[in-house]
């Protein structure tokens, strides 16, 4: 199963650029042994229309085109689940064991995500209530998604 973070606009370089690829690249080294063959980043170009619900309309576009059939697409949001590292490392399990061809993290623009794609995601998970920065959240979720790697893994990382 891959692991595919689609997220709206680009990591300038810079250190929160080296730290999402840091985890990112540890994620992707950890999972090969646990039956996850990749961890990609897409970056989607953000939209530059004028209205904000054309802006959210374009970028859900441009991310439902980079989901496989099959695959489970996540999204995150402020209103979705709080998932503990254990259960997101379940997910993961369970979704691989499904032999899914794919999980997509989906992180949207400023402007948010199109009712339909939100309509369409298996799960909306949120990293609290505050609002963060895109930036932040992902390098929040690469981190989260190589904790749980390291879970399923048995690696000492996670001391839950």
């Amino acid at each position: 199963m891959r692991i595919v973070i689609a997220a709206v606009g680009r990591l300038k370089q810079g250190p929160e650029r080296d730290l999402a690829e840091r985890y990112r690249k540890r994620a992707a080294d950890a999972g090969r042994s646990v039956g996850l063959q990749a961890f990609d980043v897409v970056e989607i170009r953000e939209s530059r229309a004028d209205q904000a619900e054309r802006r959210m309309l374009e970028e859900s576009i441009a991310i439902a085109n980079v989901i496989p059939d099959r695959a489970v697409s996540v999204i995150l949001d402020e209103r979705g689940e709080s998932l503990s590292s254990a259960a997101l490392a379940g997910r993961l399990q369970g979704w691989r064991t499904e032999t899914r061809p794919a999980a997509v993290f989906i992180i949207g623009g400023a402007d948010g995500l199109a009712p339909s794609l939100r309509e369409r995601a298996n799960l909306a998970i949120a990293f609290g209530a505050a609002t963060w920065p895109h930036q932040l959240a992902r390098i929040m979720l690469l981190e989260q998604l190589y904790r749980a790697v390291t879970i399923l893994s048995g690696h000492p990382y996670h001391r839950g």
